[in-house]
């Protein structure tokens, strides 16, 4: 069964829809303008909206333009009996699925609301999938400490500037990336992360820049590096600060040309990508003691951004604990557990030298290994 709005000005076709949708087995609802058909809008999630497009005081076409603004997954088919072929380019044009003439064909309108149908089921399904990734990587925290960094990223976001994140480890460095590439123009494209202390150095460059066939001894086949995979995308470069030396020449050559050259190769590869960095070293004492090119931590930090320490905001303890306790208990298929104030405060007393990765691992193990209710006692059996 579909939840179906009808918005048209004719009470006669309204009807008509609503007996023919309804011996479908489908719920239909009716507005007999486009100001009513708004309103169900804002109230309701249709599966599918059929809205007529002559109209007296908002014609349909305005009205497509608001339910997209309103619900941006919405499914609009536009219906007309003066359409025209550049009435039905401008609907689609505008977002409508599609559009159909009166008088309405009967077997047309079913086929198109099976369509339909199929389209609404995979933008809902892509929707929650994204709002569930989106959670994921959510930064919570109420304190100005951390409202600093969320409007930092507000600001900077919808830029094409390069940003260094800095702060110690575990104080969520990867969630602001994500979190700027999820506000930016590069969203629908890729992000891509490398952790440059994880890959020895000298297999970054090929991690980096890919590398040809014959390249080196293991190279059996052309390998395309992380700036190609996040091309149109996100770069993220974690770590930076322990990047070689020689790697660290080429990611120069990369910001200011965006050109790259994979491992065995003399031909240049253009690339278009967004280099968001991080690290939790000084790099101002790092290029003191030659470990970093200056040129590099130029081109890199047009935008800083300083991830304070969880030691640094331990107001927010207390909703981070709800939030990890809400997850932590999804995840392993259990109900939410209660905390007690006296546990939080105990919570809030303790030092985090691991930041939010250290708060999140006590959090899984009081879940795991406390009772309903997580109480003072659970907490200090931690220490």
């Amino acid at each position: 069964m579909l939840k179906i709005l009808v918005i048209d000005d004719e009470k006669s076709i309204r009807n008509t829809l609503r007996d023919i949708l309804g011996y479908e087995g489908h719920q239909v609802e009716l507005a007999e303008n486009g100001m009513t058909g708004i309103d169900w809008v804002r109230s309701t999630d249709f599966d599918i909206i059929l809205c007529d497009i002559k109209m007296p005081e908002m014609d349909g076409l305005e009205v497509l333009e608001q339910i997209l603004h309103i619900r941006p997954e919405a499914t609009v088919v536009m219906i007309s009996g003066h359409g025209t072929i550049e009435t039905a380019v401008e609907s689609i044009k505008k977002g409508a699925f599609d559009f159909i003439q009166k008088p309405l064909d009967l077997n047309r309108l079913l086929i198109t609301l099976r369509n339909a149908s199929d389209k609404s089921a995979l933008v809902k399904e892509t929707f929650l999938l994204k709002q569930k990734v989106n959670k994921k990587y959510e930064i919570i925290g109420a304190s100005q400490a951390i409202r600093k960094v969320l409007e930092m990223c507000d600001k900077v976001a919808r830029t094409e500037a390069r940003v260094l994140i800095t702060g110690a480890n575990g104080t969520g460095k990867e969630l602001v990336a994500r979190r700027l590439h999820e506000m930016s123009a590069r969203a629908e494209q890729p992000f891509v992360e490398v952790n440059c202390a994880a890959i020895p150095s000298e297999l970054i460059e090929s991690e980096l820049f890919g590398h040809e066939k014959g390249a080196f001894t293991s190279a059996i086949k052309q390998r395309k590096g992380k700036f190609e995979q996040a091309d149109l995308g996100t770069l993220f470069l974690d770590e930076i600060g322990d990047m070689s030396h020689s790697a660290q020449a080429k990611v120069l050559r990369a910001l200011q040309d965006n050109i790259i050259t994979r491992v065995g190769s003399d031909k240049p590869v253009e690339v278009n990508v967004r280099v968001i960095a991080a690290t939790n070293k000084d790099l101002q004492e790092e290029i003191k003691k030659g470990n970093f090119r200056e040129d590099l931590y130029h081109r890199l930090s047009v935008i800083l951004i300083h991830v304070p320490s969880l030691d640094q905001r331990k107001e927010d303890i207390p909703l981070l604990a709800t939030h990890f306790i809400q997850q932590i208990s999804e995840e392993y298929g259990q109900l939410p557990r209660e905390i007690t104030p006296d546990a939080i405060e105990r919570l809030m007393q303790r030092s985090w030298s691991g930041n939010i990765r250290e708060f999140r691992n006590v959090i899984e193990r009081l879940v795991i290994l406390g009772g309903k209710i997580i109480t003072e006692e659970d907490v200090s059996s931690l220490a």
